[in-house]
């Protein structure tokens, strides 16, 4: 029965460990390595394509100036078309 107890012990130990291990970041990594990255939970802006209207996260879509699309193709094709 003690070795029993002893194996159930060092089993919540090990998962324990790995646990705290794997834990994401709470501010301890380094700057550098946090750029660039976005945190979970954190909502990302949607912005429309001024080609299709579509709307796709802010960081996956193409800037061109003031204007906003959502692939390269929509940015070229957007600034060929003259709106009246």
């Amino acid at each position: 029965m003690r070795n029993l107890l002893l194996l159930v012990l060092a089993l919540v130990g090990i998962w324990w460990v790995r646990r705290a291990l794997n834990r994401p970041g709470d501010g301890d990594t380094p700057a550098g390595k946090q750029t660039g990255e976005r945190r979970k939970g954190v909502p990302e802006r949607m912005v429309a394509c001024g080609y299709c209207g579509v709307h796709v996260p802010e960081s996956e879509g193409v800037r061109d100036g003031e204007r906003f699309f959502c692939c390269e193709e929509h940015r070229r094709l957007g600034t060929q078309r003259q709106e009246p």
